[in-house]
């Protein structure tokens, strides 16, 4: 699976996905604070990457365009990054599952 981390997310979150066997990369990888949206979601459609938020304008906008990328969607509140990975190891089988059943949005909280 191929994911790109959002902004508001640590970098060691795509770290840590990669560590698990996943090509992902961060916003800061490729196109630092500045990336915008439009940049993140063409990228994702380029590499057919889901992309891993907080935001919901990416699910929104994932749900009026015919073509979009796959968007996990982060619903913790603000947390710590080591409580945060802690986290992601429980929810992530139950994410992957989702993304290869082609769930265009997959909302975690």
């Amino acid at each position: 699976m191929r994911f790109i981390v959002d902004a508001q997310l640590p970098p060691a979150l795509a770290r840590w996905l990669a560590d698990h066997g996943h090509e992902a990369e961060h916003v800061f990888d490729f196109g630092g604070n500045g990336t915008t949206d439009n940049e993140i979601w063409r990228r994702a459609l380029t590499k057919t990457a889901a992309i891993v938020t907080k935001d919901e304008d990416f699910s929104l906008r994932s749900m009026r365009e015919a073509k979009a990328p796959q968007v996990v969607w982060i619903r913790v509140g603000n947390t710590c990054r080591t409580a945060l990975l802690g986290w992601m190891e429980k929810v992530l089988p139950e994410v992957i599952k989702a993304l290869d059943r082609g769930e265009r949005i997959v909302e975690i909280a």
